[in-house]
Parts: C-alpha cells; structure tokens; sequence
C-alpha cells in the first residue's frame, strides 16, 4: 500500500508540509525509502567520490559567548591555543601528500588585525608549499566584506560559515542577543561571501532545546531560498561547560537526534541535488559509523581531522567529540575501507568543488 511519504517522494518539489512530513517519519520502510532515493540523486548528480577535508583548528581563542560551544569566549576550564605555523604546515603538507587535496581552517570566532593577518598568512603559506594545489576552505566566522574580499584574494576559495537555526527567536535562545551575536549580522556575512565568489556553505544543529520540526523545515527551506553551494549539519551534543547544559532534559534522545540528522541530510540532499553535504563529525560523535552512514543518507564530503593530538582535546565544541580520527594512517585505511564497502570511492587528488556553485555562476 502506497503511503504519504512514498506519495511525497515522487514529487519533483516539496512544500513545507512534505518535509514535515519527511522528517517526522519514523517507519523502517520509509525511512529506508528516503535514503534510498537521497543516495540515488547523490550517485546521479554528484557521483560517488567522497572527497576528503583535512580539518586543522588551528586555534580555539574566540570573542563570541553563544550558549552551546565548549569554546565559549566564558568557558574559564578551558586551555585556550593557537597552533604554531610550523605544526600547522605539517599538517598541510600530510593532506597534500596524501592526496587530499583540500584542507579547512577552522578556529573561534576572531576580527581584530592580527588574527586577520595570520589568517591570512596560512592561505598564502598553502598555497606556496604546496604549489597551489591544495584548496582552502575557512570557517573562521563574521568578518567583513573587506576581510572575506582579502582571504579570497589570497587563495581561500571556500567559506562554511553555520548559521545554527535559520528561525530568529530560536537563534536568540542560543545566542545572546548583542552586537557580537547579531542574526542580521549572521545573514549579511553569507551574502558577502557569495557576492565576493566563494563558494558558500552553511548549517544548523539538529535537536536542540526549543527547535521543532516545523523550524527544521524551515532551514532546509532556508538552504535552498538562499541558494547555497554545501551545508555541514549535526546532532546538536550537549558540553558541561555551556547555558544549555542546563536545558537537557528538554531533549530528544541522542539516537533520535541522529537518526533525525539524517532524514534532515536525505531530504536536503533530494531538494538540491547538486551541493556538496559534509558527514559531520557530530554524527561520528554519536554512532561510530556515523559519518558513514551519513554518506548512505546522502552526503559526499568528509573532514578527517588533523590537528595536532597535543590541541585537539582543547577544541571541545561539544562532548564526546572523536579526537584520533585523523592522526594516523590506519584511520584513512579504515575510512577507505568503509566507504567503499557502501559502493562510494574517495576522490584523491581532486578538490571537489560543488557543481551548484558552478550552476549558480552561470545564473
């Protein structure tokens, strides 16, 4: 018998009502049915190539305060660091030996000069040690348009800037509510970046107190109004250190935010087909396999991390995050191993670049 959701599926576009409906079913059979068709659009539109960003947090020094992140500028139990620039060429130069080719710079969220100049300084230390071969993603937060505009022109070409909730309240409720934690602020930064030519990614938390389903329609809604190029999306996972911790008895079950985490991914995945979607490493965090089976659901970037071991115990976003994942060799073997267990392959040598971004050049 032909159900709601397999009625839904066979639409070329949903309304918020289907996707409410999409993300709200918990029947085996659907779900399975979900994943499927995700996973067929992936293989259809973006191949099967699973291309890897080699995660370096080069520093967890950040000005901003909002209510969920171990980084919090008020988490005092934190040992704040910035990487030295020769450790952080090394790790450059293992993903660009082992055919990465592409790293992401992440850090808390900083605007005076000298961070903007030491950011600045490892694009261009990038691109020289590896002959321009490596690609460059940031995800450094708001700047200015002529911050974004100098990193572009230094060799970045990529910006993942997470809004956390495209919903205004709910964003409030996990954020103070300042100029340094500013909603308009928030959307401004991903217009800027578009506007200048990088390709642009955002995401949301999936399961955090007070968000409902309708408000997760929304940001998918959201993804697509804005015309976005990648999304990176996970299960919101609580850390001791931070207002929310307070609020978690108003939460789902850890499983429930996974495994909604990716009907979110399947359902993005069949509304823009051609964007590049990150397994986070929140779901890793979660089930073991989850990064995975987050490419099953629909996904085709994954970040293997890293940073150095001596710091990455220090860039506790949330609990439980997996800190070994990215050190060793035995762990890219084991990925490797996995992802073509699924039928996928990783893209060596190849930067990945989402076909939206292209797609939307043109426009």
């Amino acid at each position: 018998m032909e159900t709601e959701v397999d009625k839904i599926l066979l639409k070329e576009k949903f309304n918020k009502k289907d996707i409410i409906t999409l993300l709200s079913t918990t029947d085996t059979t659907e779900v399975n049915n979900l994943y499927k068709k995700a996973y067929n659009i992936k293989i259809k539109y973006v191949g099967n190539k699973v291309y890897l960003r080699g995660l370096v947090e080069f520093s967890n020094l950040c000005k901003k305060n909002c209510y969920y992140c171990g980084i919090r500028n008020g988490n005092k139990n934190l040992h704040r660091y910035n990487i030295p620039n020769d450790e952080i060429k090394k790790a450059v130069v293992y993903a660009w030996k082992n055919n990465f080719s592409s790293v992401i710079f992440q850090s808390g969220e900083r605007d005076d000069s000298l961070f903007i100049e030491r950011v600045n300084d490892i694009i261009k230390t990038t691109k020289r040690i590896t002959n321009s071969e490596v690609g460059i993603t940031l995800s450094c937060g708001e700047q200015t348009e002529e911050t974004y505009k100098k990193w572009f022109n230094s060799g970045a070409h990529r910006y993942l800037l997470r809004i956390e909730t495209s919903n205004k309240d709910l964003y409030y409720k996990i954020h103070p509510e300042n100029s340094t934690h500013n909603f308009e602020n928030r959307l401004k930064s991903l217009n800027n970046l578009k506007k200048i030519g990088y390709q642009t990614g955002t995401g949301v938390m999936i399961g955090l107190p007070y968000q409902t389903i309708e408000n997760l329609a929304d940001d998918l809604l959201f993804f697509k109004n804005i015309d976005i190029d990648m999304v990176g999306m996970g299960p919101y996972i609580i850390h001791k250190d931070t207002p929310l911790y307070n609020l978690r008895h108003l939460l789902m079950s850890k499983k429930e935010r996974f495994n909604l985490t990716l009907r979110m991914i399947a359902v993005l995945r069949i509304m823009m087909k051609d964007i590049n979607i990150a397994s986070s490493t929140a779901l890793q965090a979660i089930v073991p396999d989850g990064r995975v089976r987050g490419l099953k659901a629909g996904t085709n970037v994954i970040m293997p991390n890293l940073t150095p071991t001596k710091y990455i115990e220090d860039y506790f976003l949330y609990e439980n995050k997996p800190c070994l994942d990215g050190d060793t060799d035995e762990y890219l073997y084991s990925l490797e191993n996995k992802v073509n267990k699924i039928g996928d392959i990783i893209g060596y040598g190849e930067w990945g670049d989402p076909k939206h971004y292209f797609e939307r050049q043109k426009k």
